[in-house]
């Protein structure tokens, strides 16, 4: 017998998604005279686990057991002798087991000595007459349609009580078949969220980790996504000798296949970096190209990439598509980056030209995705361009890293719903 509680694991637990209160039945109580050999009949010849046992008072001593793969528990309980409740060891219980099975297990409990009335038969009732009428006998066949029927037998335990075992019929099998359904769709809910889960945590190593020191420029990124994962993505490339790439992109679709097309497009931006970092054009045609073969008909990607250089403060970018960045310049004007080439990965023959501009000491550089602009309130008002270049004038005496928390917290306000899409920004400001 063991020594300590045994727990089953409990396959229908309450379901968080549920609309109505969570109900079962909890536990049919056994009166028995001794606890201990009840709980060895029980555990030992049945099979099932021990899931309490009480021996905080000897007058009132009491276990709780459970069938292995069972809805309820069967409580044990020693009543006083002189109660009402005593009187009952030794009668029938009415408390069925139902299985798969009836011989099966017949044989098997039979083998460790439970002793049974008799080998088990078929039972059936006719829909006149009712199960519990004391005028039927106990097994009897009629040649109308039954609304019960299924093989079962009794055995009793050490103290008499007497339990039927029954196989599964018409109805139980549908209600066993629903029960497995259920908890079959849980199980795979349960994979998905955690599938998703570390889906989410590959994707945010995928965002940068570190960022390389430049004497002129401080600069920041930020995604905070609609779901676990998602198709925006910002980057930050050592492009070397002194020079550091800016990427924001915005990948088509949504979930799970809009991250796995946004982890191909960082991989192939980052593979071509080493090799055609001298030559933005160059380089995107390669990320084109290489995006066209590893990717389905009819997905694409917008994206803005841009080469700083710390040394002269010069910024050479190419705009695939995407929205145009923004320069708050110092005394608060406002520049435009708009598109040089069309979107990536939807035209194998593709190329793209290089704007330029200069940064001068307090300008603002910005990149964001349309999570920004087309987040909308109650009025189905869009957050717009326009209120963006304010919130950014705003907060321009921030530093990077807090300017864009502060935007998406105006972001969020202005729509305070839940959130329909990605949110990425970048800010970099000019030393």
């Amino acid at each position: 017998m063991p020594s300590a509680p045994h727990l089953p694991e409990d396959t229908d637990a309450p379901d968080a998604g549920r609309c109505d209160p969570y109900l079962r039945l909890q536990s049919v109580t056994v009166f028995v005279r001794d606890l201990d050999r009840s709980i060895k009949f029980f555990v030992e010849q049945l099979g099932f686990p021990l899931v309490f046992h009480s021996r905080e008072r000897p007058d009132r001593s009491w276990a709780v057991v459970a069938p292995p793969d069972g809805q309820a528990n069967l409580t044990l309980a020693v009543p006083a002798r002189d109660s009402a409740d005593y009187k009952l060891i030794g009668r029938h219980t009415h408390i069925a087991f139902i299985t798969e099975d009836v011989m099966a297990k017949f044989r098997e409990w039979r083998a460790r000595g439970v002793e049974f009335h008799g080998t088990p038969r078929l039972k059936r009732l006719h829909h006149a007459r009712r199960p519990h009428d004391p005028h039927l006998p106990d097994s009897f066949d009629e040649p109308s349609a039954p609304i019960w029927g299924g093989v079962f037998s009794r055995f009793k335990d050490p103290d008499g009580n007497i339990f039927s075992l029954v196989s599964f019929d018409e109805v139980t099998h549908e209600v066993e078949a629903q029960r497995r359904a259920h908890q079959e769709r849980l199980e795979l809910e349960r994979r998905a969220a955690q599938e998703l889960e570390i889906a989410k945590q590959v994707q945010a190593r995928l965002f940068p980790q570190s960022l390389p020191r430049l004497s002129t420029l401080d600069y920041a990124g930020i995604c905070h996504q609609a779901r676990q994962v998602g198709g925006d993505y910002y980057d930050f490339l050592n492009l070397g000798n002194n020079r550091l790439g800016l990427v924001i992109g915005d990948i088509s679709g949504k979930g799970i296949a809009a991250a796995l097309l946004m982890a191909n497009l960082q991989a192939n931006l980052r593979s071509q970096v080493a090799v055609a970092s001298d030559h933005p054009q160059r380089l995107l045609r390669s990320v084109n190209q290489l995006f066209c073969e590893n990717t389905p008909n009819g997905s694409f990607a917008t994206l803005f990439f841009a080469e700083y250089d710390d040394a002269t403060r010069r910024l050479r970018y190419a705009n695939c598509g995407h929205l145009s960045g923004l320069i708050l310049r110092a005394d608060s004007s406002v520049e435009c980056l708009p598109a040089t080439a069309t979107i990536l990965g939807a035209f194998p023959d593709w190329d793209c030209e290089v704007g330029e501009c200069q940064l001068w000491p307090g300008d603002t550089f910005a990149l964001y995705t349309d999570g920004v602009t087309e987040s909308f309130n109650h009025a189905l008002e869009e957050f717009g361009e326009e209120r963006l270049v304010e919130a950014l004038r705003r907060h321009r005496s921030l530093s990077p890293r807090e300017l864009l928390t502060a935007v998406v917290d105006e972001i969020r306000k202005f729509s305070p719903h839940e959130q329909h899409d990605d949110i990425t920004l970048i800010a970099a400001r000019s030393l």
